[in-house]
C-alpha cells in the first residue's frame, strides 16, 4: 500500500466495495421496518405487537448468536470464504420470509436472514485492507452506507409495498444479497496474508476479548445503540400514523430527516481523527441522544415534531455508527480483530433483537412514553460508562 495522507486506490476500492456489500445486506433488515407492521395486520398472528417486534429483529438473535464464530472463523479460514457462505444463507433466508403466510414462518426467513453473520468478516477485512490512519475513514464509509441503506429503505419502503409487496421486497433483497457474491468475486481485494493470525484457542480469545474493560464499553455502546434505533422504529410508522400522516407519505418524514442528518454528522465525523477527539465526539453523541430520547413525550403530536426529534437522533445515530467499529478495530488485540470484532457485532444484533422485542412489547401497552423510558435507560447506562472511561489501553493496539 501506498505511504502518504491519502487513501491508496487500493484501500479506496476495498472500503467501497466492502461498504457496497455491507449495504445490499443491510437493505434487506431496513427496507421493511416503515411497512411490516401495516403488512403484519394481514397475517394469521399479526396482530400482537410483540410478535411483530419479533419478527422485525428476530434476525438480531441469530447474528448475535453466530458474529463471534463467524468472526473466528474470517481469522482462521479468511474472510472472503465465510462472507460467500454468510451471504448464501441471507438469500435463502429471505426467500422464506417472502413465502410466508403466517407470522411465525416470516419470524423463521427472517431468523435464518440473520444466520448469514458476514458483518465481523466484513470489518476484519477491511481493517486488514487499510492502514491504521484510514480506518477511521473506512469505517466511516461502512457506517455512512449503513445509514445511507436506512435512509433509501425508508424512501423505497412505501413505494415498494405498493408495487411488489412485502412478499416481493423479500425476494428483490434476496437476488440482490446474491449479487453481492459477485461483487465480492470480482471487486473485492484479496487480502495477501494474515502475518498476525492469532494461535490462541477461541474460548480464550473470547475471554480475553468480553473480559477487556474498553472493549466492553464500545460493546454496550452498539447493543444500546440498535436497542434503541429498533425500539423507536416500532413507534415510528405508528406514530406518524396517528399524527394523520398515511403509511405511503411517510418519506416525506424519511428523505429531508436523512438527508438532513448527514449533512450534519460530517462536522463530527471529519474532525475525529484521533482516538482521544473519537472517543470525545462518542460521549457527545450520547449525550445528544439522551436528550432527544427524553423530550420523546412532547415530540409525538403531529408529523413536524416527530421529524424534529427523527433529525436529532440520526445526526447523533450516524456520526456514532462511524465513530464505534473505527474504536473497536483500533482497541482489538494485534492478530485477533477477526474475534474482538466478532464479539462488537454480536452485541450490536442481540441489541437489534432486545430493542425490537422490547419496543412491540412496550408500544402495545404504554405508547411511545413506554418506548422513550426504554430508550432513555440504555442511555444513561452508557453516558454513565462512557465518562467513567479509562485512558489506559489494555492491551497493544494494532500497527495494520
Amino acid at each position: 500500500m501506498q505511504s502518504g495522507g491519502r487513501m491508496s486506490p487500493e484501500e479506496l476500492r476495498a472500503a467501497l466495495s466492502l461498504s457496497s456489500i455491507f449495504g445490499l445486506r443491510m437493505l434487506g433488515m431496513f427496507v421493511i421496518l416503515p411497512v411490516f407492521a401495516f403488512y403484519a395486520e394481514g397475517l394469521p398472528g399479526g396482530g400482537d405487537l410483540t410478535l411483530v417486534g419479533v419478527a422485525i429483529g428476530v434476525y438480531g438473535l441469530t447474528q448475535g448468536v453466530l458474529q463471534i464464530p463467524f468472526g473466528w472463523w474470517s481469522d482462521r479460514y479468511g474472510c472472503k470464504p465465510v462472507i460467500y457462505a454468510g451471504l448464501a444463507i441471507f438469500a435463502a433466508g429471505s426467500f422464506i420470509a417472502a413465502l410466508g403466510q403466517h407470522i411465525y414462518i416470516v419470524i423463521l426467513g427472517r431468523l435464518l436472514q440473520g444466520a448469514g453473520a458476514i458483518a465481523a468478516p466484513v470489518m476484519a477485512m477491511t481493517a486488514d485492507l487499510t492502514r491504521e490512519e484510514h480506518r477511521t475513514k473506512a469505517m466511516a464509509m461502512i457506517g455512512s452506507t449503513i445509514g445511507a441503506t436506512f435512509a433509501l429503505s425508508l424512501v423505497l419502503s412505501p413505494w415498494l409495498d405498493r408495487a411488489i409487496g412485502v412478499p416481493g421486497i423479500f425476494i428483490m433483497t434476496g437476488v440482490l444479497v446474491l449479487a453481492a457474491m459477485g461483487v465480492v468475486y470480482g471487486i473485492v481485494p484479496d487480502v495477501p496474508e494474515r502475518p498476525h493470525r492469532s494461535g490462541t484457542p477461541a474460548m480464550q480469545q473470547l475471554m480475553a476479548a468480553l473480559r477487556d474493560p474498553r472493549l466492553a464499553r464500545l460493546n454496550y455502546g452498539i447493543f444500546a445503540l440498535h436497542a434503541v434505533l429498533m425500539a423507536l422504529f416500532i413507534a415510528v410508522p405508528l406514530d406518524l400514523r396517528r399524527a394523520g400522516l398515511p403509511a405511503d407519505q411517510h418519506w416525506l418524514v424519511y428523505l429531508p430527516v436523512m438527508l438532513g442528518s448527514f449533512v450534519l454528522m460530517l462536522p463530527a465525523v471529519l474532525g475525529s481523527g484521533s482516538v482521544e477527539r473519537t472517543r470525545t465526539t462518542v460521549l457527545g453523541a450520547v449525550a445528544v441522544l439522551l436528550a432527544g430520547q427524553l423530550l420523546t413525550p412532547w415530540l409525538t403530536g403531529n408529523a413536524w415534531m416527530i421529524s424534529s426529534h427523527l433529525l436529532v437522533f440520526f445526526t447523533a445515530f450516524n456520526v456514532l455508527e462511524a465513530a464505534l467499529p473505527s474504536l473497536v478495530t483500533r482497541d482489538a488485540p494485534v492478530g485477533n480483530k477477526g474475534m474482538a470484532i466478532g464479539v462488537f457485532t454480536s452485541l450490536q444484533f442481540f441489541g437489534t433483537f432486545f430493542g425490537a422485542a422490547a419496543g412491540g412489547f412496550l408500544y402495545g401497552r404504554w405508547g411511545a412514553a413506554g418506548v422513550a423510558a426504554f430508550d432513555a435507560a440504555l442511555l444513561v447506562i452508557w453516558l454513565y460508562l462512557q465518562l467513567s472511561s479509562s485512558r489506559s489501553p489494555p492491551w497493544p493496539r494494532s500497527t495494520r
